[in-house]
């Protein structure tokens, strides 16, 4: 049986790549580890970007297909924008998935970058039904993607085809 790549934000599998040092760990998405007929490849689009761990955290703008537009822009709490750092995690992440043909992928939910149908607006903070950047690339692409509260091993199956 070939084996299927999927990309998992690093964060939800145990890596300390969230923006405060620490993690996002999901024992039901960290199972994908044991799996033998998939090959898991942990990334953050955020250090991908070129920004630090820890990091100031951030909100959008606008949905992640504008900010990739050139209409959005990702601000961090203390106003520093960031823009640039998140379009270029973006596009090395989907590089990464072309590199390896990832045809799905697990993201963490609300984040600026992996967020998916749900990411908060800078100024207010208020949830928006948005992508994030790197979500919206993926999409933009053709690869499924789920958010860390949406998975399930069935809603993966389905998402590579199977």
């Amino acid at each position: 049986m070939p084996r299927r790549v999927v990309l998992v934000s690093a964060c939800l599998l145990g890596l300390n790549t969230k923006y405060d040092g620490g993690n996002n760990y999901r024992e039901r998405v960290a199972r994908l580890l044991e799996r033998e007929d998939l090959v898991v490849i942990p990334f953050c689009p955020e250090q991908l970007g070129g920004l630090p761990t820890p990091r100031e955290p951030a909100d959008l703008t606008a949905d992640g297909s504008e900010v990739l537009g050139g209409k959005g822009r990702v601000i961090t709490w203390g106003g520093r924008d960031v823009t640039h750092s998140f379009v270029r995690g973006a596009e090395e992440s989907l590089k990464l998935a072309r590199m390896l043909g990832a045809r799905a992928a697990v993201l963490k939910a609300r984040s600026p970058s992996c967020g998916v149908g749900g990411v908060y607006r800078a100024g207010d903070r208020r949830l928006m039904p948005w992508n994030g950047v790197t979500a919206a690339i993926l999409i933009r692409e053709g690869i499924r993607v789920m958010s860390d509260e949406e998975f399930s091993e069935d809603a993966l199956e389905r998402a590579l085809g199977l």
